[in-house]
């Protein structure tokens, strides 16, 4: 089901090599069948080896994006990613309170797969208390959450456990990605009354960079059509799964996910 006049937003970083970030995030609204925007919090220097230099953007020119956007085309859902500083966290926050989107999916983006730092520890609070409370889903890998919460991840009842706590500071429902674990790859989704486990095969495929950017953004557009939250989640580790088993070389480190491996084959 594709509808490329259905909005969704993200709200995040720009990742200079493409592969995460709101370039992956634009990449996977437009594979999935939505119409891509974004507001971009920052600018990275980083390639398929590492993240080596990150500038904030101001939070006026953060708010400004937020405010043309949605008095212009208002988004069916939103996404945010990468947040690094209280001030820019609570620029979002008090500018969507004014348009109270239905859907917003929170990615807390703390640390890059080469070591990066992309959370300030300052803002760690921050995010807490303000943005996670306003999330429709919150999508932590085990690292994610275990700083969140405080508490070790080594096994599927671990993610429950955390999960359920994560879950008392607000949003509605929290996607437990546990891809760092052993074995094969377990995500738990929670939520009130729901408690649902996606177990699929884990892929031997090093070119991994974006995927937490990219399953967030797939959630964000199966939203946004209309999927209902297990739905949403499901066909979106679908996709993720698949784009990691097509990813393919380039560059010297991680490469990144194969965003239209839908289309690859198409004449």
């Amino acid at each position: 089901m594709r509808n490329y006049k259905m909005p969704t937003l993200t709200i995040a970083g720009s990742d200079s090599s493409g592969g995460a970030g709101v370039q992956a995030d634009l990449k996977t609204f437009s594979a999935i069948g939505t119409y891509g925007m974004s507001v971009i919090t920052a600018v990275t220097a980083q390639n398929t080896q590492g993240v080596f230099l990150v500038e904030d953007l101001s939070k006026e020119i953060i708010e400004k994006q937020i405010e043309v956007v949605f008095e212009d085309i208002e988004p069916a859902a939103v996404k945010i990613g990468m947040v690094s500083s209280p001030e820019i966290i609570n620029t979002i926050v008090n500018t969507l309170k004014k348009y109270n989107p239905k859907y917003l999916v929170v990615d807390p983006v703390m640390i890059s797969k080469s070591g990066y730092s992309l959370l300030k520890p300052e803002a760690k609070k921050t995010l807490i208390e303000e943005l996670i409370p306003m999330a429709y889903i919150i999508t932590p890998n085990t690292l994610e959450a275990e700083e969140i919460v405080g508490m070790k991840i080594n096994t599927v009842d671990d993610m429950r456990e955390v999960g359920q706590k994560i879950l008392e500071l607000g949003p509605k429902y929290v996607l437990m990605k546990g891809g760092h674990l052993q074995g094969d790859a377990v995500d738990v989704l929670i939520g009130k009354d729901t408690f649902e486990i996606y177990k699929q095969e884990r892929l031997d495929r090093k070119n991994t960079h974006g995927t937490g950017c990219t399953l967030s953004s797939a959630i964000t557009s199966h939203l946004a059509l209309g999927y209902n939250i297990v739905e949403a989640v499901k066909l979106s580790k679908e996709y993720i799964t698949e784009a990691i088993r097509e990813s393919f070389d380039i560059g010297k480190g991680v490469g990144p996910v194969n965003h239209f491996y839908k289309f690859q084959n198409l004449k």
